[in-house]
């Protein structure tokens, strides 16, 4: 006859026993750090790299404490709505202070030192992002007297193209900016994709407002020619907006060359890829603007020299089909990012590699590693770990010969449960140290992995 174990029913009372933190005790339980004192305290294994052990409190004595302090199921859940509704209070008192204190540095002039945000558009994408906003702004501004003096098509569609870039580039700011946010609740993994977002919606801009208007004055010039007055002074924005338009697309140039010789891409690879949407978009609209510079003069030129309307109206059409294409090209590679993509196959083989050759690993499925945006990958996959590497681990940081004295002192089917039970919550944890392990391995043999999600079989 087998000697078997009953089959134990877990239901809630069980679960009681499980283990929580003290913060969850004194936030979800509305007790004070003294009253936790008093209760058992149990040292567990960690889940954060830079902290070995951590103190946990029994589920279950901890409801009792806190019906103990606040005497009844009804008076905690009062307390807990009356907590709620003064968080709530907080933080809208905390919001309105915020701004007066905004409305107060304006008024008296802001004193505090700049912050790591502001001090984000002084390097890189943002210094970038910011010197193409002051360079289309002037542009802007001339080129709008221009047209208005000459009534030019083709000065009209450069006006309104650097108008476009520079809230576009006003935008792309914003995305900087917000995508520098600390990751909240509500957002575990960040902002990052906020560049991402911002240069989306920049494309869409470009398109409507650039090239949409661009075609739309074309057109009219088309079908309703007008002489054009003088274009020297039309020249002359031209030739300075060339210039400046050029050197905005040299730093842009210059920070991609930079950036992708760090990732180990070609320039080709880091622009299509959209690795850095911000300084993508700036490249992009200044070669545009530089392309669109001399379509536009090529085009006033013919109108100059024959006098026919016609060649300045077609000039801003192929202004507005410069942008659209611009514009269409920025949809595309912001849309694939925002969707997900995934790493290229060489860093995915590293990290394959680095897992199957592991000995407490068998096997992997379902590898998947996500790019998230700005060098942050996601990695996940399933994995079968052998269970004998993982109970040698445990057995070679035991004493065998107690262990082996406690086998032997087992005599009934309850003294054999609860030795199990003992050693298979070790093994278990063992499990877990094991797992964080492959987790700091995979994020050591590639920094842009931050996020390891590996699923045991």
């Amino acid at each position: 006859v087998k000697a078997v174990l009953k089959k134990r029913e877990y239901g809630p009372k069980y679960t009681q026993n499980n283990f929580i933190t003290g913060v969850r005790a004194i936030n979800e339980f509305c007790l004070k750090s003294s009253d936790l004192d008093q209760l058992r305290k149990i040292k567990r294994r960690s889940p954060h790299d830079d902290t070995e052990t951590f103190t946990v409190y029994l589920r279950s004595d901890v409801e009792a404490k806190s019906l103990e302090v606040w005497g009844s199921p009804e008076a905690l859940a009062r307390e807990r709505k009356r907590r709620k509704e003064a968080e709530i209070k907080y933080r809208e008192n905390l919001f309105r202070n915020q701004r007066l204190l905004w409305e107060y540095k304006e008024f008296f002039g802001n004193t505090k030192p700049r912050s790591s945000s502001a001090a984000m558009f002084f390097k890189g994408p943002g210094k970038v992002v910011m010197v193409a906003i002051c360079i289309n702004g002037l542009n802007f501004f001339f080129k709008l007297l221009a047209w208005v003096y000459t009534g030019s098509a083709s000065m009209f569609s450069e006006a309104i193209h650097s108008l476009a870039d520079t809230c576009n580039q006003a935008l792309l700011a914003l995305g900087i900016s917000q995508s520098a946010r600390t990751p909240d609740p509500s957002h575990p993994y960040g902002f990052t994709n906020m560049r991402y977002i911002a240069s989306l919606i920049s494309g869409v801009g470009i398109f409507m407002m650039g090239a949409g208007l661009s075609w739309y004055h074309g057109i009219i010039g088309l079908l309703h020619p007008h002489p054009v007055e003088s274009l020297l002074w039309a020249y002359c924005i031209l030739a300075g907006s060339l210039v400046s338009e050029g050197a905005t697309l040299l730093v842009a140039i210059n920070e991609i060359r930079r950036s992708a010789r760090a990732k180990g891409l070609s320039f080709y690879q880091y622009v299509v890829q959209s690795r850095d949407p911000s300084t993508n978009v700036v490249l992009l609209e200044d070669a545009a603007a530089v392309l669109s510079v001399a379509v536009a003069a090529t085009c006033m030129g013919l109108t100059s020299l024959t006098g026919n309307p016609y060649y300045d109206s077609v000039g801003s059409l192929g202004v507005g089909t410069l942008l659209g294409t611009v514009s269409a090209f920025l949809i595309y590679t912001n849309t694939e990012a925002l969707l997900g993509r995934s790493i290229e196959p060489e860093q995915l083989q590293r990290l394959t590699e680095l897992l199957e050759s592991d000995p407490v690993v068998r096997a992997i499925h379902d590898v998947k590693a996500t790019d998230m945006g700005m060098s942050k990958v996601r990695f996940k996959a399933e994995v079968d770990f052998d269970g004998r590497v993982v109970t040698r681990s445990y057995l070679e940081k035991q004493d065998i010969e107690q262990l082996l004295q406690e086998i032997q002192q087992v005599k009934t089917l309850e003294e054999l449960e609860a030795f199990m039970l003992k050693h298979g919550e070790n093994i278990i944890d063992t499990l877990g140290a094991e797992v964080d392990r492959l987790e700091k391995d995979l994020k050591q043999r590639n920094p842009d992995v931050r996020h390891v999600d590996l699923e045991i079989l």
